[in-house]
């Protein structure tokens, strides 16, 4: 529990220089752990001195399509150490979420988001066989409120 709430705190800091609230992501963790309808974690680990070392993460969570009777996987707080990176770590734990869809008949694909200049994580979910959306994704955030560049408040 307490590795998946540092590597989401790293990952919203290495991605969108973000320093989460620790307490409200803690309870945000316990809140999905405790409510498999709102999703759930995969993790990496490898067995290191007797215990579990966490070296990747991804959270899964739903959205039900009308159009399709059927429910969309959004893959959410990807984050892998960074000494296991470009090592298959995520491709392995995407390729099992993929494989894991697949059989189930009640969701029709997986979705996910990026931040527009995080070249490097598009990158590797191309390889995956991800591909950009024809959809752009909006929001009105009403807790992480963005503050917008001079160039953005125009």
């Amino acid at each position: 529990m307490d590795s998946i709430v540092a590597f989401s705190a790293a990952m919203a800091l290495e991605t969108e220089g973000r320093r989460l609230d620790r307490a409200r992501l803690r309870e945000g963790t316990l809140s999905i752990l405790a409510a498999p309808e709102r999703g759930f974690f995969m993790v990496a680990e490898l067995p290191e001195a007797g215990r579990h070392r966490l070296v990747g993460q991804l959270m899964i969570t739903f959205e039900w399509s009308d159009w399709r009777n059927a429910v969309f996987w959004w893959v959410q707080s990807v984050y892998v150490a960074p000494a296991w990176r470009r090592q298959g770590v995520y491709r392995t734990m995407h390729d099992h979420i993929v494989a894991k869809a697949k059989a189930d008949p009640q969701v029709c694909g997986i979705r996910l988001y990026v931040e527009r200049d995080n070249l490097t994580a598009q990158t590797v979910y191309q390889c995956v066989g991800l591909a950009p959306s024809v959809y752009a994704v909006y929001e009105q955030d009403f807790v992480l409120v963005r503050h917008l560049s001079p160039s953005q408040n125009k």
